[in-house]
């Protein structure tokens, strides 16, 4: 029975997870096309029909399905269900599939509750303290706020010491220390006051909002990072698990990874080649996810024959020349891992300041207490100005500058449609001054458009395309979707060489022809050259990028010539045609050698390197599930105006954290020497503190 889970409500994780279960053998396909509800009930839909298919749960989230087959049915007719369909599908290696949960963020979320719940009922004591309560009134009110605040902050602070505590483990300091130094003090001044005292001054709210307006800021930087994914690992689970092995007349399936040199492989039509080899005979193959080639590729028996590329019109026999470990994937899964590695010792400001701030304000503290208990030989009153001083210069207004920004603009740039993912995109995206573009699927659509046919002609052609699942078929029938299918009868498919059937008593084929694809009408040919149409706002994009004073190049695994052609359309004078994934890749790295700041956008696998490893990267929403979690941010509006759009408001962005960084510094300019000189309570400080916070929110939220 087919399941339909609601999009708006996790997914129920399931019992057997595996490679197997007690219903058949389990697989995990990737749909990167679906958005609805409607797609999850098609999906499941036509998956239900597929014979040895026993059970299908779409994940919309993860835009994946978990299908329940017949022992050794495999994922071929799964795919060729979904293809039929119209869903873009690929077989995914359940093996490394990675968990959804986000354990981390909603503890953060737990602490932030309870700190913000004590702090307001700690504040609405004290407001009774202040408000002019009797002494046995004040210490009763004193003993309750220590009962609400000390196990609040047993449990919010939690972050903050244990960090600290494993700095100074390792024999250095960091940002928490002085926070986690700073709460402590508090509390136990606060503690020591309420018993010895009688309350008189107690600062258990300070630390309190302290711990709140920090773990605030810590929980808006864990969402940016949390959405990112390793790209390696999706472009692992890309590689096919399983293949069919000729041992002799015999077949079997067997693991990718026991594929030995000299093996011959069986693939079907729709398969996607599972190692590199040799083809053994004649062959028509799709290599745009590794070369960005818009037009299918034939070749000859000999040919080489790289893993991930699709086969398209006959089944052929392949002789593996390379282990699965060798294969062209799997080079490129590591490219893209070396260079996450790299773009991931971006250092923000936010840290960079932040590498400054602990050894100066522990010095500070330090000879703060030193000079007072010099100068009044009072231990207690040095403790409790020193204390003032730690919270004053906490760094909430640091640790919020940046977030605030971040969380603000991004969501002004998700209502644009841009999707930002890393926490730095946007003070990388600032600092571009280099725009590469990929050409097919990102500058242009991915159906092509037809032109040299009249209407009677355009008929027959849909008549024939819609006969076929073939995916050159599919492209013709939605680029003449706007026509009427003619009556053709006695429709006939040929693998491997077309569809064929009888119009107004004449033969009439759409396939194969010498110099492509054709159109043939009884003596009448009709040859169908396939010309990609711009994405919408493409032009507009180039053109703003250049009036910007943007360096705009074109990069593409396609032709030159249609390369070239195309460049000349948008106004682009650099143009990099033929280039592998590796080339992609060698070329970013050139530029950020020379000292330039790139921003590349694309679509495919064959970009997944690049995206990785430019200075920040940006993916179509229609991109394959490698790109868009190679790249920093995805572009979910369909007109790619955008672009030129977000690195503007980038650059506001950045100008903003600068100023927020400022109004900080100003905040600690003139706080600093107040609480030095002892006019400062922790109290205080923690009110100076919150409002240094407010003041930096309010600037980064403004329009």
């Amino acid at each position: 029975m087919m399941t339909v889970v609601c999009p708006a409500c996790p997914p129920m994780p399931m019992a057997h997870d595996t490679a197997h279960d007690a219903a058949g053998d389990v697989v995990h396909l990737s749909l990167p096309g679906i958005h609805c509800a409607a797609c999850i009930g098609g999906v499941e839909g036509t998956l239900g029909a597929v014979p040895g298919v026993r059970a299908a749960r779409v994940n919309l989230g993860r835009r994946r399905v978990r299908i329940v087959t017949a022992p050794d049915l495999g994922a071929a007719p799964a795919l060729a269900a979904l293809e039929a369909a119209g869903y873009e599908a690929h077989e995914l290696d359940d093996t490394v599939q990675t968990g959804g949960s986000d354990d981390i963020g909603r503890t953060l979320l737990a602490r932030i509750a309870v700190a913000g719940f004590a702090m307001m009922n700690v504040m609405a004591l004290s407001v009774a303290v202040w408000s002019g309560a009797t002494a046995t009134t004040e210490a009763l009110f004193h003993w309750i706020s220590a009962a609400i605040a000390l196990p609040a902050l047993a449990f919010a602070a939690v972050p903050f010491f244990s960090s600290a505590a494993a700095a100074l483990r390792a024999g250095r300091v960091n940002m928490d220390v002085p926070i986690a130094l700073a709460i402590a003090l508090a509390c136990v001044t606060s503690l020591h006051e309420t018993i010895y005292s009688a309350g008189a001054d107690t600062w258990f709210d300070a630390a309190l909002s302290l711990t709140f307006f920090l773990l605030a800021g810590r929980y808006l930087d864990h969402r940016a990072r949390a959405v990112a994914r390793s790209a390696a690992a999706e472009l692992t689970a890309l590689e096919v698990p399983r293949a069919t092995l000729l041992d002799g007349t015999a077949r079997r399936t067997v693991a990718v990874a026991d594929i030995a040199v000299g093996d011959r492989i069986a693939l079907s039509v729709g398969a996607r080649v599972p190692v590199d080899g040799t083809a053994e005979s004649a062959a028509l193959l799709d290599r745009s996810a590794l070369s960005g080639e818009s037009v299918p590729v034939a070749i000859a028996a000999g040919d080489a024959v790289c893993a991930g590329e699709a086969v398209l019109d006959a089944p052929f026999v392949l002789q593996a020349t390379a282990r699965a470990q060798d294969s062209t994937l799997r080079r490129l899964a590591a490219l893209v891992e070396i260079a996450e590695t790299g773009r991931h010792r971006y250092s923000g400001i936010a840290d960079r300041a932040a590498r400054l701030y602990a050894p100066i304000v522990h010095t500070l503290a330090a000879l703060t207490f030193g000079g007072w208990w010099l100068a009044t030989g009072d231990v207690h009153r040095a403790v409790g100005i020193a204390t003032a001083v730690l919270i004053i210069t906490c760094p909430c207004a640091l640790g919020l500058a940046v977030p605030a920004v971040t969380a603000s603009i991004t969501g002004r740039l998700f209502r644009m449609g841009v999707l930002l993912k890393s926490d730095s995109a946007l003070e990388r995206l600032a600092d571009v001054d280099c725009v590469l573009l990929d050409k097919t699927g990102t500058l242009t659509e991915g159906t092509p458009r037809l032109t040299g046919l009249d209407d009677a002609a355009a008929g027959v052609a849909l008549a024939l395309a819609r006969a076929s699942s073939h995916p050159v078929s599919r492209a013709i029938a939605a680029a003449l979707a706007d026509h009427d299918p003619a009556e053709v009868t006695d429709i006939r498919e040929t693998t491997g060489t077309g569809v064929s059937g009888r119009w107004q008593g004449g033969a009439v084929s759409l396939g194969r022809g010498a110099d492509g694809t054709e159109l043939v009408l009884g003596q009448a040919r009709f040859p169908l050259e396939m010309t990609e149409s711009l994405r919408p706002g493409a032009a507009d994009m180039v053109a703003a990028l250049l009036r910007d004073g943007f360096e705009v190049r074109m990069l593409t695994g396609d032709r030159p010539g249609a390369a070239q052609a195309l460049a000349q359309r948008l106004g682009i004078d650099l143009v990099h045609a033929g280039m592998r994934p590796e080339d992609k890749a060698a070329l970013v790295a050139e530029l950020g050698a020379e000292g330039r700041h790139v921003l590349m956008i694309g679509d495919g696998l064959n970009d997944t390197a690049a995206l990785a490893s430019a200075h920040v990267s940006l993916a179509p929403a229609s991109a394959l599930d490698a790109a868009r979690v190679a790249a920093d941010g995805v572009i979910l509006a369909s007109d790619l105006g955008t672009v030129a759009q977000t690195l503007r408001t980038s650059r506001r962005a950045l100008r903003r954290i600068r100023q927020n960084l400022g109004l900080a510094a100003a905040y600690n300019a003139v706080a600093i020497p107040i609480a030095l000189a002892g006019f400062a309570t922790p109290l205080a400080a923690a009110l100076a503190m919150s409002l240094s916070s407010v003041t930096v929110v309010a600037n980064a939220v403004r329009r």
